[in-house]
């Protein structure tokens, strides 16, 4: 007995459906679900899973072309301050939400983070052994372990060397990274009402000569304060978001404190050169102020000898640093005269 015609007719309806089911994903396709899951995320950033990542970053070039960076995470390494991966975590999400700001439509470049205990797979497709690990994935990528590995260097500044880095690699503009207010508005309204409270006890402090502006023990360890904060290069430390140290490449147990190169500089190292800058200061200090007024001939020459020792000391290390950083060395010229 033959099938009713209907039931012909519900097939041939049906199997173009059933073809369009089964195709790969298009381009246009991949960007737009792209898209829409950075849409779910505040900051932007793309959480995969080894699902995604066969989907989103091992399709073809021709249907790819998007960039996407990954950042590599470890919820249970996170607990380990030599590696600052929860600094790095939202340093990340916030180069993310910048470039978001400032491209809120572009299907060219994603972020993405994925996480060791979900995605070991993923890990060992990359190639991945160490954290912390940055990969940028760009439509001539043809596989995994080919994408362009984040240098360390580019964690040095945070946010804004990682932006320089994205833009030298893919020709797109990050724009400014746009960082959270130190204060929220209600913030600032609770510390406007506190200081106006706080006003005519501290005209009545004023006038009795009670506060610390009149002490000059405190202006004193302000000038100190000062005088480090500039020498040691506090103020590029601030405006870089350069780290304290950094994690050696070669081996992931040893801090790397001094770095070589004359474009960038660590926080405990300009620590370590304001210390010697502030000792030099602070002993001329004293022979200026303090050792002139001892009688003792005795003590002033063995202070003296004492002074000039440790400051040859600290300035040679200056001066070894300088060369070792920048490569340029510094010669003693006497006069013609002398000769």
């Amino acid at each position: 007995m033959a099938p009713p015609p209907h039931r012909h007719l519900l097939l041939l309806l049906l199997l173009p459906l059933v073809l369009l089911a089964g195709a790969p994903a298009g381009a246009d396709d991949l960007v737009s679900e792209l898209q829409s899951l950075r849409a779910r995320s505040p900051s932007g950033v793309i959480h995969l899973t080894d699902s995604a990542v066969t989907r989103f970053l091992s399709a073809p070039s021709a249907r790819r072309p998007y960039s996407v960076l990954v950042f590599f995470d470890a919820a249970s390494l996170h607990s380990k301050p030599d590696l600052h991966l929860p600094q790095l975590r939202t340093e990340f999400a916030l180069l993310s939400a910048s470039f978001l700001a400032h491209n809120p439509n572009s299907g060219d470049l994603f972020f993405a983070d994925i996480e060791f205990a979900e995605s070991q797979h993923s890990f060992h497709q990359f190639g991945v052994n160490s954290l912390p690990h940055v990969r940028l994935i760009r439509p001539e990528h043809a596989i995994l372990s080919g994408s362009e590995q984040m240098d360390q260097s580019h964690f040095a500044r945070l946010a804004d060397s990682m932006a320089e880095f994205i833009e030298s690699r893919t020709g797109l503009e990050v724009g400014p990274i746009v960082r959270p207010p130190l204060l929220s508005h209600n913030h600032i309204i609770l510390l406007g009402i506190l200081f106006l409270i706080s006003i005519p006890f501290m005209i009545k402090r004023i006038i009795d000569g009670e506060t610390l502006l009149h002490d000059r023990r405190v202006w004193m360890a302000g000038a100190l304060f000062v005088y480090f904060f500039s020498v040691s290069g506090g103020m590029y430390g601030i405006i870089r978001h350069t780290p304290m140290f950094l994690t050696d490449r070669a081996d992931p147990n040893k801090l790397v404190f001094f770095y070589q190169g004359s474009g960038m500089q660590l926080g405990a190292e300009g620590f370590a050169v304001g210390f010697l800058y502030t000792l030099v200061g602070l002993m001329i200090a004293g022979v200026t102020h303090l050792l002139v007024k001892v009688e003792s001939l005795q003590t002033q020459r063995f202070a003296m000898l004492a002074v000039m020792a440790i400051g040859w000391w600290a300035v040679r290390k200056v001066i070894y640093l300088d060369n070792w950083k920048t490569g340029y060395s510094i010669h003693t010229f006497f006069p013609s005269s002398w000769r």
